[in-house]
């Protein structure tokens, strides 16, 4: 005999739910931070150290992200960046599903900072006429911008230098 659960209508219902709340505790930048319009240049591994990184530059050319990601990521931003089609839908593709469904808009994504080494992003989507504010990993927000064509923005706060990623300890050569 089977046991089906009925789990997904709930959590689904709890999600949109929660929403707004999530939407509340999103990092953004400062009000009065300035932000640059950003294009993705492409992903490639770091000649010097092998890790897998997003190249964005400003789109007056002026400044760069340079930021790590996993090959899995690469791959996700890849894909749109190509503008390859998937026979069946990514989880990309299916969190944009999800937000059209819901009567959402992605609006924008902001790389808000770097902090510890590590680069944060909000995604800013609009429903029923609010924008909502979500944390978002930069490269999974950076996916969803380039297939919903908008803008990629960086705050000041994300240009901070950061040293050069080191590769792991197996990886690296006496």
């Amino acid at each position: 005999m089977r046991c089906r659960i009925w789990a997904p209508p709930v959590a689904f219902a709890l999600a949109v739910l929660m929403l707004p709340a999530a939407a509340r505790s999103a990092e953004s930048p400062p009000a009065a931070a300035a932000t640059y319009e950003m294009e993705v240049l492409g992903v490639q591994a770091d000649p010097q150290t092998g890790i897998t990184i997003v190249l964005l530059r400003t789109k007056q050319g002026k400044r760069e992200l340079n930021m790590p990601i996993g090959p899995v990521e690469a791959n996700a931003i890849a894909i749109p960046l190509q503008r390859l089609r998937p026979p069946r839908p990514l989880t990309h593709d299916l969190l944009i599903e999800v937000i059209h469904r819901l009567k959402a808009t992605v609006k924008r994504v902001i790389i808000t900072q770097m902090r510890e080494n590590t680069y944060y992003a909000s995604l800013v989507l609009e429903a029923q006429g609010q924008e909502l504010v979500l944390d978002s990993r930069p490269s999974d927000a950076i996916v969803l911008a380039l297939k919903e064509d908008v803008p990629i923005l960086a705050a000041e706060p994300a240009f901070v230098r950061s040293p050069r990623p080191e590769p792991p300890a197996e990886e690296r050569k006496p």
